[in-house]
């Protein structure tokens, strides 16, 4: 858990795989258009996307790309951009108990308005259950080890071959798994960081919030994940509750009192890592291998 950043910064093979972040829908031609200032790591979810939906329409199906979730874009409101964190905390805190209080917003996690059913879920529940067995096998999905795969099968391997060329998921896990550790190495031995961490550290115990960690790979979201263990699930909003737990969503005003206690705690978690971070996130963003570096 304490290397959270950098392992979003370096990816993983699921993210490769995951979309939804984006809100440009596909054109006419049913592709999306990659953006021109986009990553490379980027553009290759881009290229996945469109072979998925080129690979599934072959097949009889229909699949609508979605844009892939941009990492710089949630960075930015985590630390990397003070001024659009400070925004987004002072509304909200760290997101856990605002879906309750505001259920319409979307900016929101949990909300109604986030948890709206993509396209293509609203299109595989009007499968039938034969269809939906055929969807399924014909989309495909990532390796089993237990059986000696290697690759994603069905549309998703088609498509992640044609993004990421013949090296095999296995592989280029290994290697992802490889450069994170030695990213983490090299962020957690800077001694400019490793001093910023320390202070950082004492600032948080002097306003009575505990510190578990003083590596500069864990400081920066220690705080936001203490702070997820102790939300109530029904705080979280209808649509988090939901999918997590029976427990009722609370309503808006058994929700504010616990979305002031986070604002407090995350303003005051922003304000003790400012230094901190302002030295941090340029060297994460550029470690190599980032998708944030471009």
């Amino acid at each position: 858990m304490s290397l959270l950043p950098l392992l979003a910064a370096c990816g993983t093979e699921a993210a490769s795989h995951s979309a939804g972040g984006g809100k440009a829908p596909a054109g006419s031609s049913g592709q999306l258009d990659v953006p021109v200032d986009a990553g490379a790591d980027l553009k290759k979810q881009y290229l996945m996307e469109n072979a998925i939906a080129s690979c599934m329409k072959k097949q009889g199906f229909t699949y609508t790309p979605e844009p892939p979730m941009d990492p710089a874009s949630s960075w930015a409101h985590d630390g990397a951009d003070y001024e659009l964190t400070k925004k987004f905390r002072q509304k909200y805190g760290f997101g856990y108990s605002a879906a309750a209080v505001y259920p319409d917003d979307p900016q929101v996690p949990g909300s109604k308005a986030a948890t709206k059913p993509s396209a293509n879920a609203e299109y595989v529940a009007t499968l039938t259950p034969a269809q939906k067995t055929a969807y399924d096998k014909a989309m495909g999905g990532p390796p089993d080890p237990k059986v000696g795969e290697k690759d994603w099968t069905g549309c998703e391997g088609t498509a992640d071959k044609k993004a990421y060329g013949s090296a095999s998921a296995q592989e280029r896990s290994a290697a992802t798994a490889s450069r994170n550790q030695a990213n983490a190495q090299a962020l957690n031995g800077d001694q400019k960081l490793v001093s910023l961490a320390q202070s950082y550290a004492s600032c948080l115990k002097k306003d009575g919030i505990p510190v578990t960690t003083t590596q500069p790979t864990g400081i920066g979201e220690m705080v936001k994940l203490q702070a997820a263990t102790s939300v109530p699930a029904g705080a979280r909003g209808s649509g988090a509750a939901a999918d997590e737990t029976s427990e009722e969503p609370m309503s808006k005003e058994e929700a504010l009192p616990l979305l002031t206690k986070e604002i407090d705690l995350a303003m005051k978690d922003l304000e003790c890592g400012k230094e901190f971070r302002a030295a941090y996130f340029p060297k994460f963003l550029k470690a190599p291998g980032s998708t944030g570096a471009g």
